[in-house]
């Protein structure tokens, strides 16, 4: 096909090389309930178990962003229960944080490494003098609520 060798040698230079891989990071995307919950199947026997377990996770990652810089020790030991819920492959318990991953459809090993990505960054903030920044959660786990995805700095604005 090819004559010579420098014009083969010249196109395999023109063929881009293949991307990097991609990097996830747990990042605040606005996206509508419908959106969120367009993968779920309304079976009605199911949904407020759902609903259950979607409002212990979103508790669960309050705490955690309340207590991420904890000062003192009652929420020091809290910020460590929390770390060992969300570390733990426990299943003999339904309310396990691997069990609620599964039924909500989610990926426990990417929620767990972006939750200790946001909180290992959230300590540097901080240990740098800089305020912490937090998700603003209004709870998905009711009809009359969404989440919007905007931080908060400072202080938790939560209404619950």
């Amino acid at each position: 096909m090819f004559t010579d060798n420098s014009s083969a040698a010249a196109i395999a230079d023109s063929i881009p090389s293949p991307p990097e891989p991609f990097r996830l990071e747990l990042e605040p995307e606005i996206i509508v309930p419908a959106q969120f919950f367009s993968g779920f199947r309304h079976d009605a026997s199911l949904r407020p178990e759902k609903r259950l377990m979607l409002a212990v996770l979103e508790e669960a990652v309050a705490d955690f962003q309340k207590q991420v810089v904890a000062t003192s020790g009652e929420g020091q030991r809290g910020f460590r229960e929390l770390e060992e819920w969300f570390g733990s492959e426990d299943r003999d318990w339904p309310y396990s944080f691997a069990n609620i991953c599964d039924s909500l459809g989610l990926e426990a090993s990417w929620v767990r490494s972006g939750l200790m990505r946001w909180r290992d960054g959230q300590r540097a903030r901080h240990a740098r003098g800089e305020t912490v920044v937090r998700m603003n959660i209004r709870r998905v786990a009711g009809y009359r609520s969404k989440a919007t995805g905007r931080a908060v700095v400072g202080r938790s604005r939560s209404r619950w």
